[in-house]
Parts: C-alpha cells; sequence; structure tokens
C-alpha cells in the first residue's frame, strides 16, 4: 500500500523507518518496535488510524504527573473507511480502580490509544503465536500487574472499514478471550466448565452479537455473578467495592435484555439480588461517563 514510500517522503529527522525484511505478522512486529523504541514512553497507534494533533502531548503529560500509572489510554471515536464520523464514541472507564475492576470483562485499554512506560511495556512481550487479539492478550496481563488509566477525552479515531470480519477469525478471536477468561478464573479460585465460559462471554456482547437471554441465562448469570463476588471477597483480586459494582452493572444489562423475551419480571428480579444493589454506583458512573460530550 505504497506505506514505505509515504514515510520516506517526509523530510523530518524525527522520523526512523524500519522496514521488515518480510512480512513478520503484527505481534512479532509490535514486539520488535518495543525492543527499539528509544524514548521514555512508548505509544500505539494501530493501522490507518488516526491520532489527534494533542494526543501525545497529553498523555506525556498525565504520565509526568502520575508515576504510579504505567500507561494511559483515551476515548476513541469510530471513522468510516473516507475518515467521515460514524457518530460512535468508545467512552472506557476512565480512574485506574475501575479498569482494574472489569479486568474479568475487558482490558480496559484500546491498543490504538494507548501510551505506557517503554521500561514496564519491554516485560509484556506480544504473543507471537496468537492469530489474532495479541494486544488484547497483552493489556490484560499487563493490567493485571501495572496500574493504567483513561484520558476522558477522544484521542484518537479508529477507521471501521467495510470487509467484515471473517467467521473464521470471530472464531479465533473468541477462542483468545475465552482463554484469558479462563486464566483469570483459575487465579480467582472459581471453577467453571467451558459452558461457563461460552456464557461469560456473552456477558459483554449481547447487543454485538444479537444475543437474547432467556430465562435459563438470567438464572445462570444471577449465580455467576454472585459467585465471583464471593469468590473476590477471599481472594482479593479486583478492587472492592468497584468489582461488586460493576457486577451489579452486567446484572442490569442481562435483566434488561432478558425482558424483551421475560417481560418485566426479568426487570422485578433486578432489585430483588443483592447484584441489584450492589450496581447503583456502577450505573451512576456508566451514566455520568456516557453523558460527557466527547472532544
Amino acid at each position: 500500500d505504497a506505506s514505505r514510500a509515504v514515510a520516506e517522503a517526509y523530510d523530518d529527522p524525527r522520523i526512523r523507518l524500519v522496514a521488515n525484511p518480510a512480512n513478520a505478522g503484527i505481534a512479532a512486529t509490535r514486539n520488535r518496535a518495543v525492543g527499539l523504541a528509544r524514548g521514555e514512553y512508548l505509544a500505539f497507534l494501530d493501522s490507518d488510524d488516526v491520532a489527534c494533533p494533542d494526543r501525545l502531548a497529553r498523555q506525556v503529560a498525565f504520565l509526568d504527573g502520575h508515576p504510579d500509572i504505567a500507561a494511559v489510554g483515551a476515548w476513541v471515536a469510530w471513522i468510516d473507511g473516507d475518515g467521515r464520523p460514524l457518530g460512535r464514541v468508545k467512552r472506557m472507564a476512565t480512574a485506574p480502580e475501575d479498569i482494574a475492576a472489569q479486568r474479568l470483562f475487558r482490558p480496559g485499554i484500546v491498543n490504538s490509544a494507548a501510551m505506557a512506560r517503554t521500561v514496564v511495556l519491554r516485560g509484556f512481550p506480544h504473543r507471537a503465536e496468537l492469530p489474532v487479539g495479541s494486544d488484547y492478550e497483552m493489556w490484560a496481563r499487563f493490567a493485571a500487574a501495572h496500574r493504567v488509566a483513561n484520558l476522558p477525552a477522544v484521542l484518537v479515531r479508529c477507521r471501521e472499514h467495510g470487509q467484515r470480519t471473517t467467521k473464521e477469525l470471530a472464531h479465533k478471536a473468541k477462542q483468545v478471550r475465552c482463554a484469558i477468561y479462563a486464566a483469570q478464573l483459575e487465579a480467582l479460585g472459581v471453577d467453571f466448565a467451558d459452558s461457563d465460559l461460552e456464557r461469560h462471554f456473552l456477558l459483554r456482547r449481547m447487543h454485538k452479537v444479537g444475543f437474547t437471554p432467556d430465562r435459563a441465562y438470567l438464572d445462570w448469570a444471577e449465580a455467576w455473578l454472585n459467585r465471583l463476588r464471593a469468590a473476590n471477597a477471599s481472594a482479593r483480586l479486583y478492587p472492592e467495592p468497584a468489582f461488586s459494582n460493576e457486577l451489579g452493572v452486567f446484572w442490569a444489562k442481562t435483566c434488561r435484555h432478558a425482558a424483551a423475551t421475560i417481560g418485566l419480571g426479568a426487570w422485578a428480579r433486578f432489585p430483588a439480588s443483592p447484584l441489584g444493589r450492589a450496581a447503583w454506583p456502577g450505573l451512576w458512573r456508566l451514566l455520568r461517563r456516557h453523558g460527557t460530550k466527547a472532544h
């Protein structure tokens, strides 16, 4: 796609172009870049995504001012292949405690908007054997060991092309995520079956995959989320009360989606569960985040 020629056309001594002799794959190339980096901080920018002009300055200022934070991300807005806004913004949690509480469900940072301390990043290489999702897997390990944060502003515009992800790639991505969940559940001391992983995977993807929970799934979700909460009370792997708040938010979302098939009875279960009582602080933070104007 003439990327090398475009980069060479810039007469700027700050640009150092490194080319692989052959296509080494995304993960191996990222690892090489991290190894070659000279700066105190390293910022990722995937594919043909677009960084806003003040992205680097704002993230550098944040890391300079927060020595306890190992990486910082930002919100991202989606654009189409021609750069036109699609009107969608991914508003990630911003506080380190909230991001840590979500680790059992999401990595908490968008790779294309991430900046990390280079010396720390070198301890978390991408796994080159993964066909997809090496960034997701890397950030899951990174966030388990270090505090990360997000800036509440759109600093990167992610390009969404017309090509659909093939079923094979989608299946491989799901396998990677389920493997990450399995490792985290084992660390938490929770016994699980393959069916639990399948259902856990759906908890945050109901809308994306068009899944509507039935009564059996609702029963499972309440029991499962309560099991996770009880296990964390012993293991203390995730920060409380943020973890319980996050579980409550997933319980609220499950009840909302289940109402389409079960009716108002699904909503009636929400406040009756201990998960419902734990949900309100998390729901308030979620509403406040989504009510914040993206700029």
